[in-house]
This record gives structure tokens, sequence and C-alpha cells, in this order.
């Protein structure tokens, strides 16, 4: 019996201009509730950021938010794991060092954080996963420990990037989701991890949960759940570590699956 339902936003549920079908969540949020099913956002972005895309909604289901660094429920968090201050500003130097062309956004307690001289075509990527953003003019001016730290890469190479900081491996987990976006956590914290916390919180199995999702950074995802499901436009990657492929991110491909499963588990 599912128990659980968890989804990445952007690519999965999201479709291609960041939003959703409204009246057909209600009606799938309304069949997870009768039937008491769990049900929970798992992203990069922002916590914050998903609660002003769902609204109200927002208060009744987890979000998994800050690429899975943090949990939260009906405004509170309830998980984190940080990066230390010092692992946090040594991966930026070398992350400048790398590359000017790409954007760091550098996410602490307090919010995200990028430079001053950020283009404006590129604060149009940031806005969009995150609602809390400071500019500062060094990241050396930050003192707290890190919740994550993003790059946008315009240019598309963060697969390249993610190998040339290999010296961190050890100590961080860094993963290139998509050529352009490439996201850094403490060791060992990723979607799975977070999702199994998740679970462990719920009293909910892998045998009891669904996952949706289509990058790199969702393989864990699918390996949390016994009933996974790639998008049809995820890469190749997460179609072959999922159980199951399903229609588009366009074609709100995540609530119909969802109704559909639920509507055989009460009959």
């Amino acid at each position: 019996m599912i128990k659980l339902v968890i989804t990445d936003l952007d690519g999965t549920f999201l479709n291609n201009q960041g939003d959703f079908d409204r009246t057909l969540f209600e009606k799938t949020k309304r069949v997870m509730e009768e039937q008491h099913v769990a049900f929970a956002i798992c992203t990069g972005k922002q916590c914050e950021r998903v609660e002003a895309l769902f609204g109200e909604d927002a208060k009744d289901f987890w979000i998994l938010g800050d690429s899975a660094a943090r949990i939260k429920k009906n405004g509170k968090f309830v998980y984190e794991s940080l990066i230390s201050n010092k692992a946090g500003l040594s991966i930026i130097g070398a992350l400048e060092k790398i590359s000017c062309g790409h954007t760091i956004i550098a996410c602490t307690k307090k919010g995200a954080i990028v430079k001053e001289n950020l283009s404006e075509s590129e604060m149009k990527y940031v806005n969009a996963s995150y609602a809390h953003v400071t500019k500062i003019t060094d990241f050396t001016e930050i003192k707290d420990d890190f919740i994550k730290i993003t790059v946008h890469d315009p240019d598309a190479n963060c697969p390249e990037t993610r190998e040339k900081l290999h010296e961190f491996f050890h100590q961080l987990y860094i993963v290139a989701s998509e050529d352009t976006w490439m996201d850094i956590s403490n060791i060992g914290i990723h979607k799975g991890s977070t999702v199994q916390e998740l679970q462990r919180l719920l009293g909910v199995s892998a045998d009891e949960t669904m996952a949706f999702g289509d990058g790199r950074n969702d393989k864990e995802l699918m390996e949390a759940a016994s009933y996974s499901f790639a998008v049809k436009n995820a890469i190749d990657e997460i179609k072959d570590a999922a159980h199951f492929v399903i229609k588009s991110n366009e074609e709100s491909s995540v609530m119909h699956t969802i109704m559909r499963i639920l509507a055989l588990q009460k009959q």
C-alpha cells in the first residue's frame, strides 16, 4: 500500500513554464488526503520558494528543499544538514578559480547569497529558485555555515566542472543535476538520504513509497522508492534507474499517475 508520494519539481512535476495544473492538483491532493497518503516535494529549490509556488497548500505537505538538505513541514524545519563555513568557502574559492562564467549561489539559513555584479539574466535564474536573495561583494564575507552551494552555468559545463572538484569528493556531495546546474551539499546528503529520513519520521518503508524524477540528482531518489517513475523527458540514466517511465512533465503525468495508482489501491 502506498503511504508516501515524493516528486521532484523542475522538469518533473512542473511544466516547462515552471507551473502546474492547479485544478488537477487540488483533485490529486484530495485523493491523497482521503487515503491518508503523505505528499512531499523533493527539490533543489529553496523551501521558501516552494511555499511561494504552492501558497496555502504548502502547509499540508512535506518540503525536502535546498537540494534535500532540509525538511520543512507547516512552516517549521524538522531536519537539516549543513556544510561547515570552512569547507564551503574552500569549494567556493575553487569554483571561482575554475571559471568566472558560471554563477555561484551560496545558501545559508538566512537565504541565498550571490555576487553583487551578477547580470540581470542570471538573476532571473536565481529568483526562480530562491525567494530570499542577498548580494555581497565577496563570498568571504559569509560567516555562517552553508545549507548548500549551487552553480548555474549558461555554457553547460557543470559535468566537467564537477570532475575538477574531485579533491572535495571525500567531504562534500557534488552532483551535476543537469549540464547547466550543479548542487553541493554536506557529505552523504542527497535526495535519497533525506527521503530515508522522512520515511523514518513517518514510519514508512521504501515498499510504501512512490517517487518521481528526471535529472541526475534524482538517482538516489529513485533508489529510495520501490515504485519509482521517470518522466518521458528524463535523462536516460534516470529512465534506467526508475522502475517505470511515464508521460512528460508537460502532460501533468505525475499527478495523473498518482491518481491512477491510488484509484487502483482504493479498489
